[in-house]
């Protein structure tokens, strides 16, 4: 991992949904600068035991993993106090969490509406009402909201996640207004298209719902949108999200940054 630097020992991230992608490259970029890790997120036991154990060898830090639900409001509580009973603190909390859906609105099943708003917004809700009392206590807190590019503009055959990801962008700039006098800062950070398992799987069912190929998909549909006709990289996210955890940070709050190759610059 390249990119800026950080002196976060001692201090405690949580990170739904990092057990792979985005979320296990921010919660590795977070260790690396000497945070504490709280895994979260789906995958075979055993996998994820070796993703951990690789933080704490790789990196001197102590990682730990709860197998919350994000659709379950009483694990995601767990998830919060867990990590406070574990490490006796809580200084960044990452809601990365995320499910993808790509089909025409009438098409899309009310089971699928229900939980993509639950994974990607209300999980967020959740996470955020425990862990700011911990903030509030410790006099200091980061938040960090892993919204989208779709937080910010629309793509057809994307309604829920559109929806879900335009409410976190909400979320954030309400939060950083009524927790700012208390030092602990929300923001969004706004990602265009990362090659993740999640994006892998989007590009076979928006060849699916559009008929076209996933060659197609990544050139004409994905791509398309962002200007520099390229992938956005893991340490790209990072750079930001360690800028906004540290110091340096302090002053950007309820902000919502795009990082996207330029594509809602239009």
């Amino acid at each position: 991992m390249g990119g800026l630097k950080a002196d976060l020992s001692g201090q405690v991230a949580v990170i739904t949904g990092s057990t792979s992608g985005i979320g296990l490259a921010l919660a590795r970029g977070l260790a690396a600068c000497g945070a504490n890790i709280m895994l979260n997120g789906l995958g075979d036991a055993g996998e994820i035991e070796t993703t951990r154990k690789a933080i704490e060898d790789d990196f001197g830090v102590k990682a730990a993993f709860h197998g919350a639900n994000m659709l379950e409001a009483d694990e995601i509580a767990d998830l919060i106090a867990e990590t406070n009973r574990a490490f006796g603190r809580l200084d960044i909390l990452v809601n990365n969490a995320g499910i993808q859906q790509v089909a025409k609105i009438e098409e899309l099943p009310v089971a699928k509406w229900d939980a993509i708003i639950a994974i990607n917004l209300t999980s967020c809700f959740h996470t955020i009402r425990h862990a700011v009392p911990l903030m509030r206590k410790a006099g200091r807190g980061r938040i960090i909201n892993i919204a989208s590019a779709h937080g910010l503009v629309a793509s057809p055959f994307k309604s829920a996640y559109v929806a879900a990801k335009h409410g976190v962008v909400g979320l954030t700039k309400t939060v950083a207004l009524e927790v700012a006098e208390a030092n602990i800062t929300c923001n969004a950070i706004c990602p265009g298209y990362v090659r993740t398992p999640l994006v892998e799987s989007q590009i076979a069912d928006t060849a699916k719902a559009r008929g076209i190929s996933e060659e197609e998909v990544v050139r004409d549909v994905m791509l398309s949108a962002q200007p520099t006709k390229k992938f956005v990289e893991y340490d790209h996210l990072t750079g930001l999200l360690l800028y906004l955890v540290s110091d340096a940070g302090a002053s950007a709050n309820g902000a919502a940054f795009p990082v996207e190759g330029g594509w809602t610059a239009a």
